[in-house]
């Protein structure tokens, strides 16, 4: 069966009020946690952008449901540092976290004032970071020197009896052919269906064939739906556009530049958006005849309490 998941939006609201979300989530019939691991916020609208590490050990000790991260472990996060992290999560709550790695964007991992390449180097690193990550795993002592990463007597001592599975981030369907072969599964967003299944063909192309595919559904959801498109257009206007360009971004003032023109209709087009629970449960089945192992519902909006009880009341029961 499908899991279902909540997305932990750091950008958007404080870690206090995430761990409430956390808990009502669990409530509501969620089955799984994923939370992003920013520095920074997409604008000041949005103004929060809390430690996810320290944020998943909370909620995974609060509730009893999975949890799953996006991270970049190439420039603000040494990959021998994220090893023992997802060690220490998975050694104190077993096969409940699964990070999840993705190459980075600018907006976090310029602070160290290091050279930021081009999408098909960091690719390239990304790769490089994860074979790291998985020698760490296996409790090895090593030294690693190599195009990007060095590494000097390395070792992680406190390791799970079972260790978490490495997934891919993925959008396009060159980064998807480019993971195939190190990750265990793909994390990717939803869009239209035929752009979807090309991605996810090129990860089965890659090496990806029968490994799982984890869906984010980005959708706008409250009270009523002009109170759903404004706070769409307020909170998440700034993630409107192509990942080429979000990727080169360096600051939540530039990404405001950037988005200043996007209407509201025209964030709204990138969403679902719906009050009928029945268009709720056939997009999730859509989503379904996909295979995908989870589908991560990510409310945009700041009404994470109406959607939770919408999707509890109205929505699972249709497709559960």
């Amino acid at each position: 069966m499908t899991a279902f998941g909540y997305q932990i939006s750091h950008e958007q609201f404080p870690p206090s009020k995430l761990l409430e979300f956390a808990k009502k989530a669990e409530a509501a019939g969620f089955d799984e946690l994923a939370s992003s691991d920013h520095l920074f916020p997409w604008s000041s609208d949005q103004g929060h952008s809390g430690f996810a590490w320290s944020w998943m050990a909370a909620a995974l000790e609060a509730t009893s449901l999975s949890c799953g991260v996006v991270n970049a472990p190439v420039e603000r996060y040494h990959p021998v540092i994220i090893a023992q992290a997802c060690a220490t999560l998975s050694e104190m709550y077993p096969e409940r976290f699964w990070p999840t790695f993705g190459s980075g964007e600018f907006l976090n991992e310029h602070i160290t004032g290091n050279h930021w390449p081009e999408k098909a180097a960091r690719n390239e690193q990304l790769a490089e970071a994860v074979s790291i990550i998985k020698r760490c795993w296996k409790g090895e002592r090593f030294t690693h020197r190599s195009k990007y990463f060095t590494a000097e007597e390395v070792q992680v001592y406190s390791l799970p009896e079972k260790l978490p599975p490495a997934i891919g981030a993925a959008i396009t369907p060159e980064t998807a052919e480019s993971i195939g072969a190190w990750a265990d599964g793909m994390y990717t967003v939803w869009r239209p269906h035929n752009e979807l299944k090309e991605v996810i063909a090129a990860f089965r192309r890659g090496g990806g064939e029968g490994k799982p595919i984890f869906l984010k559904c980005d959708l706008a959801c409250a009270p009523t739906h002009e109170q759903a498109v404004e706070e769409a257009h307020k909170q998440w206007r700034t993630n409107v556009g192509t990942s080429a360009v979000h990727g080169e971004l360096r600051t939540p003032e530039q990404f405001e530049a950037a988005s200043q023109f996007i209407g509201p209709e025209e964030v709204a087009q990138s969403l679902r958006i719906s009050q009928d629970p029945e268009q709720h449960a056939e997009w999730i089945r859509q989503d379904m005849e996909l295979g995908v192992e989870k589908i991560v519902f990510h409310n945009v909006t700041t009404s994470q309490e109406y959607f939770l009880d919408f999707y509890s009341k109205e929505v699972f029961p249709r497709v559960r």
